[in-house]
């Protein structure tokens, strides 16, 4: 695997550190644990890592080199991919190793897959998490550059297989970079659903120093204008509930970034200052009690690939508002465990949290129920689908392979 930009064991919640590195950690330590050897490759960044980590059982975390080891932005490391090529195929001969598959990340892993592909012939499947054409026409954040665009068609033309979370995604795949729909596999993003598990609502909140008689919503994720924290702040300043209301917000990079700062002065601009919890950064395995303590968790986004931090607050008993991005609309069951917002207003944000936290026109229903409506997006089953993707390829290539073997001997 590659994950040239975001290393699999990063700080959850920073810029470039996010569901992607979840869906990493996890595939791999599933495939591992189904017997199957893995190892990822991710960028050198800092000096705090030993080059080679065991991470699970049959799975190495191998850190490379490309450019300095200091912090690159994203674009620029495509112009260091070459230079991570090279200390690649150095490894590869020093190690003696061979491998049967090339599975990418994003797209700048996808580049350097491309050409690996080609110079280990071997298969190459690309996931790509999510798609630069699709993040522009949401308008909410800087413009992803044209390489990137240009990089991401041309590797749905090149590579052997393309997987994607949702039928969503994969229709994004057919409409913008042109994909063929056959190269096209759709398996689902996973939860640890031992980790990810409902606790008593009440000893959850005593856990984290949270009042039982307020209302709590929640927000998990990174500090990125596509992730539209804005319009969950503004929606607060809607919202009118019988209890006092505390938002809760968990990630970002620290308060003294742009994007915390940004947050702050838009909590003062729309009044609700001491309504909202800035909590930073926590870590994955201390999420649960978050989750159960909230009593909705908010995905305001304007752009998701597929949104893993809604599944696993479903996991936990908690239902969840949301835009409809990704795949909240498969996992969502509208009014019952949850919200899809159709038009992502404040207004209508707000609305339906309200909706939730009042409990008016609904039954709430019981937090094992809502946890049993994902209990089919365990990490194995996920893993399992995904080997047969793998499977499914190794095989075709193998036949392919033959077949032209076959006829360069008949022509001979």
């Amino acid at each position: 695997m590659f994950s040239i930009h975001s290393s699999p064991i990063g700080e959850l919640g920073t810029k470039n550190t996010g569901g992607m590195s979840v869906y990493i950690r996890e595939l791999a330590r599933h495939l591992g644990g189904f017997g199957h050897r893995v190892d990822i490759y991710t960028r050198l960044n800092g000096t705090k890592h030993n080059q080679i980590i065991a991470l699970y059982d049959n799975v190495r975390l191998i850190h490379l080199r490309a450019g300095s080891n200091d912090y690159t932005p994203k674009l620029a490391l495509y112009y260091y991919l070459s230079d991570f090529f090279r200390a690649l195929e150095d490894f590869k001969k020093q190690e003696g190793l061979k491998y049967d598959l090339i599975h990418s990340h994003y797209w700048l892993s996808g580049r350097l897959g491309s050409w690996v592909q080609d110079h280990w012939n071997i298969p190459h499947i690309v996931m790509f998490h999510t798609l630069g054409i699709v993040k522009n026409i949401s308008g909410v954040a800087d413009d992803e550059p044209d390489l990137r665009i240009a990089t991401e068609r041309n590797l749905t033309r090149t590579c052997d297989r393309i997987l994607a979370p949702t039928d969503r995604e994969k229709e994004n795949l057919l409409k913008y970079c042109h994909a063929f729909p056959e190269k096209i596999g759709v398996v689902p993003c996973g939860v640890n659903l031992d980790l990810f598990q409902p606790m008593d609502k009440s000893a959850a909140r005593e856990r984290l120093g949270f009042d039982k008689d307020e209302s709590i919503v929640l927000y998990v994720g990174r500090f990125d204008p596509i992730k539209g924290i804005d319009r969950l702040l503004e929606a607060m300043a809607y919202l009118r509930t019988p209890k006092p209301l505390r938002l809760i917000i968990i990630g970002g990079d620290g308060p003294d970034t742009p994007e915390y700062q940004s947050l702050q002065q838009l909590t003062v601009k729309f009044g609700i200052q001491k309504s909202v919890c800035f909590v930073g950064r926590v870590e994955q395995h201390q999420l649960p009690p978050y989750y159960s303590a909230a009593d909705a968790l908010v995905i305001p986004s304007y752009y998701e690939s597929f949104g893993l931090v809604g599944i696993e607050s479903l996991a936990c008993g908690t239902p969840v508002i949301a835009t409809d991005v990704g795949a909240m609309r498969y996992i969502v069951r509208d009014g019952k465990t949850g919200q899809i917002v159709a038009d992502a207003t404040p207004r209508s944000l707000a609305q339906a949290v309200e909706t939730f936290l009042t409990g008016s026109g609904f039954k709430r229903p019981s937090a094992d129920m809502i946890r049993a409506s994902v209990l089919k997006f365990g990490w194995s089953d996920v893993a399992a689908a995904v080997i047969d993707e793998y499977s499914t390829l190794i095989r075709k290539t193998n036949f392919e392979d033959l077949r032209q073997r076959s006829a360069t001997t008949s022509s001979l």
